[in-house]
Order: C-alpha cells, then structure tokens, then sequence
C-alpha cells in the first residue's frame, strides 16, 4: 500500500511538473508571437516608405538576440557569480534547468523575453537608425545590460536581496528597454524635418492605421503569456495575474483617449493604443501582487501618464515614432512604483500589504522607487556608452544618410517597397482617355477573323 502510494504521489508530481512546463511554453509561444505585434505597430505609425526596414529591424532583433542570451546572456542573467552580474552557465548545454521545469523550458522562456527589451528601442530610433549598428547594440545589450539588470533582480543579485518586487518586467524589461531607447533617441537625434527653426514640431503621422491597430491587440493578447507565464506555474493564481492585466490594458485604454481628448478636443487613436499598452506595462511588475480594484487604477494612471510623456518629450524635441519611451520606459518605472503604492504579499486575500495606499507604509515604495531607477539609470548611461562609441568608431555612425532618410530606407537601403503600385506600367500603351472598349482593345489581343 506504502509503495502504491508513493508511485502514485511521484506520478502526480510529474504530471505538474509537466503541466507547469506546457503552460510556460505556450507563454513563451505568445511572448515570440509579440514580436508580430511590435512589428506591426512600428510599421504603421512610421511612414510607408520606412516600412520594409522596420520588418527587417523587427525581424533581426529576434536572431541577434536569440544567439547572444543562448551563448552569453543567461549565464550572465542567471549564472552562478555575484550580486551584480552571473559568471557561470554559459552555452547552457544543461538547458538552463529550473528546479520546478523540464531543462530548456525555463531558459526559452527567458530568451524570448530578452528579444523584446530590445525591440523596444527598435521603435525609437526608427526611420533614421542604421541597420548595422542597431543589430550591433541588439548584441551589447543582450551580452551587458539586459542581462545584468535582469540578475539583480531575478537571478539573486543586490536588488532581490532589498525585496525588490518586479514580478513580470516592468522595469527589468520594459524600463531597461526604455532606457536604451532614450539613449539612442538621443545620440541619433530625430527625423529631419519633425523639428523647424522656429521650435515648433511638424507632425509626421502614421501610415497605416488598421496595422497599428492590430499589432496592439496582438500585444495585448500576448501580454497573457507575458504576465501569466512569469508564474512558472499552472496554478490558481494565473488566472487573476490574466484577469489584472486585462483590466488595466482596458482602464489604460480608456485613460488615454478621455485625456487626450481634454488636451486636444480629438479623439486621437495612436494615444489611446499607447494608453492600452501603457496599462500593461503598467501592471506588469505588479500582476502578482496588485489586486483587480487597485489594476484598474494603475491602468488609469498609466493611461494619462502615457499622454503627458509623449507630449512632454515632443516638447523635449526627443523624437520617439512609436511613443517606445513613454510606453515602455516613463510607464514601466511607475508601473515598478505601483507596487509599493498599491501592492500585497498576498493579493488573492488582500493579506500582507506592502503598498503605501493600503497600510504596507513606505518602506516598500522606498525599495521600489530605488530599484526601479537603478535599473533605468543603469541602462540609460551603458546605452548611452554604446550608443557614442558606435557613432565615433563604426564607420558611417549610427544614422543613415541624409539622402537615404529623405527619398526612404525602403528604396534606398532594401531596393523594394512595402506597397508596389498594382499595374503601375503595365498598360502604358493605352492612350489617355480611351474608353472601356478602346482599353480592352489594347489588352486583350483581337481574334483572328
């Protein structure tokens, strides 16, 4: 009987083990399909003639940094060192084991979150950036920023040891990538032409609006995997983490289209998808944490935070295409700071509060404010680093041509476009104003009589 039972129990831990390790892998699958949203949402608020480059960017992004974390990153992320950086499980060839999953399955999950810090600043630097040195910091950033930070707080470094609380990345992820972004948006400058002499801003809007759209909803969708994967864990929490992080992209939404209608008197669809984004990024350190009642403020905040900061950096002459800033950097660090505002040790019975606004007093929030700008300011300034030294040292600096810029990266830079004109000289042998009949005379060959 005592050996039946024990079989019976090691079966029962197998199958969750596996159980876990499906769902962390289908959460990873949807972290990669993300990259299908980011792609889609650069290209349709940058301008058409930009936007093969943009897919090729997207695209990169994932092989650069898919190669590095696997070789480098993971050991620097999670790898046996010290508090500030991993020295050890490079080439992982023991997959990456996690103690609770299979081996491989924790290390995917890990490398598909590290391509989307960097896709992040894919948006910022768009339409100006070179090919060649963006993929070249996507390689430095995985090998030294990402992962660093990344091990302070998930891989047992200083930050985890202060009780640094950032459950799905709001700051390990979308802060450091809004770091990054700031800096090359610096170094780079902006688009010729959206700033005049006068100081005013010339608006360069987006092409294609149903693209925009879409993408969003995909990162919306993929958001699910994103927050309820960081679980590793099928469990009774996951699906409160999905429920939050739906409410607060709603609220975010919501947010920033009443707000920008205040500000504007227009109901401008570019801010309200930001708003929606900046919700989930917003909850995305507190998922765990930050019960549905608090979300949905958090999602509020981060909605009309999102509009103030695109507005304030337009104001700044920082020019951000997609808004990646804002979104994933200013909305990340205040996400990161929910937490010790709103946040508990035990969010599904409102037990153990840490936040500020619901009796955990300030010691959280001090934690939170002070990781959350160690991780940001770390990444701003090795960004920054990278960013100079590719401009002075890589021949061609970090900006395309003037020429290549103005007629287009498509044509200039791919030798394609997005969007060929159908038939464009196909008929040119018809003469201006022939009828129907005349031009079908010309293209169809007559029969012979």
């Amino acid at each position: 009987m005592e050996d039946q039972l024990a079989e019976l129990t090691a079966s029962t831990a197998e199958l969750t083990t596996f159980a876990n390790a499906l769902w962390v892998l289908v959460s990873a699958a949807l972290v990669f399909f993300m990259h299908a949203g980011f792609a889609l949402v650069e290209s349709g608020f940058c301008r058409r003639k930009n936007a093969v480059m943009v897919l090729m960017k997207n695209f990169g992004v994932i092989a650069v940094s898919s190669l590095v974390f696997y070789l480098v990153g993971y050991g620097v992320m999670f790898g046996e060192g010290n508090a500030f950086l991993g020295l050890a499980s490079f080439f992982p060839n023991n997959g990456g084991a996690d103690a609770d999953l299979p081996p491989y399955v924790f290390l995917f999950f890990q490398l598909v979150f590290a391509a989307t810090a960097c896709t992040i600043v894919s948006g910022a630097i768009a339409e100006r950036g070179r090919l060649l040195t963006f993929f070249v910091f996507t390689a430095l950033a995985t090998l030294l920023i990402y992962p660093i930070v990344g091990h302070w707080v998930w891989g047992g470094g200083w930050l985890s040891e202060l009780g640094f609380v950032d459950f799905a990345g709001s700051t390990v992820v979308h802060g450091v990538g809004g770091g990054m972004a700031l800096a090359g948006a610096l170094i780079i400058g902006p688009r010729l032409g959206r700033y005049l002499k006068d100081g005013t801003s010339r608006p360069m809007p987006a092409h294609n609006f149903p693209l925009a759209a879409l993408g969003v909803l995909i990162l919306w969708f993929g958001w699910f995997g994103f927050n309820g994967g960081s679980e590793l864990a099928i469990d009774a929490e996951v699906g409160r983490i999905v429920l939050v992080t739906n409410i607060s992209a709603s609220a975010g939404f919501l947010a920033a289209l009443a707000w920008i209608r205040m500000r504007s008197g227009l109901l401008d669809l570019s801010m309200a998808l930001n708003g929606a984004l900046a919700g989930l990024v917003g909850i995305t350190a507190g998922c765990y944490n930050i019960p549905g009642g608090w979300a949905i403020v958090v999602g509020l905040l981060a909605g009309v935070i999102c509009v103030e900061g695109v507005l304030a950096l337009d104001k700044l002459k920082i020019d951000d295409p997609v808004g990646a800033i804002t979104v994933h950097g200013i909305c990340g660090m205040f996400g990161t700071i929910a937490v010790g505002l709103f946040g508990y040790g035990n969010a599904a019975e409102l037990t153990e509060p840490l936040g500020l606004f619901v009796g955990g007093g300030a010691s959280q929030l001090v934690v939170q404010a002070y990781g959350t700008l160690a991780g940001v300011a770390f990444a701003f300034g090795v960004g920054s680093i990278v960013w100079l030294a590719m401009k002075f040292l890589i021949p061609g600096g970090v900006r395309v041509s003037a020429a290549h810029e103005l007629e287009g990266l498509d044509i200039s830079e791919c030798g394609v476009e997005a969007y060929n004109e159908e038939l464009a000289g196909v008929h040119a042998d018809i003469p201006a104003g022939a009828t129907a009949r005349e031009a079908a005379g010309v293209m169809v060959p007559a029969e012979n009589s």
